[in-house]
């Protein structure tokens, strides 16, 4: 009895490590999300960032993504390389550039929008057939999860 409970438990948890994989990889993909530019997953959510955070700047980009305003300067050119981005000048600071989308940059937002609520419905579509009381557990399952991994993470690093 032991030991199937041990594989049951030991099944579960690899599911749902492959599970989590597979959704990486979906994340990494490069696509071209309706344009004729391939984007990288850093690209599509730099194109995230400035749409929805208008009137951004490379400074701002950085401080909301957590990264150097290095590496944002090197999207920002990748992107402006492939028309996705238009750069201005701030009319209340001039040494500092604005960011908004192009059209491209726009088409290439809404496609990768779309690409999101796909998953949902599709993830939805799964819980509207469960039974309630089985999307509570999974709620709260995920909820305990995430929390025990945050805390195990933060354990790692001291």
């Amino acid at each position: 009895m032991l030991n199937i409970n041990f594989k049951r438990k030991t099944k579960i948890s690899y599911t749902f490590l492959r599970i989590a994989g597979k959704l990486s990889e979906l994340d990494k993909k490069t696509r071209s999300y309706g344009t004729d530019e391939q984007l990288f997953e850093a690209e599509i959510h730099m194109i995230k960032s400035i749409k929805e955070n208008a009137g951004i700047h490379v400074t701002g980009l950085a401080e909301l993504l957590g990264v150097t305003k290095g590496a944002v300067s090197q999207i920002i050119m990748k992107l402006e390389k492939k028309g996705m981005i238009i750069k201005e000048a701030d009319p209340g600071n001039l040494s500092r550039l604005l960011i908004q989308l192009s059209p491209k940059g726009e088409i290439a937002y809404m496609n990768h929008e779309k690409l999101h609520q796909e998953f949902d419905d599709l993830v939805n579509k799964i819980l509207n057939e469960a039974a309630e009381e089985n999307r509570l557990f999974l709620k709260n399952f995920l909820a305990v999860l995430e929390e025990e991994i945050d805390a195990y993470e933060g354990g790692k690093e001291e």
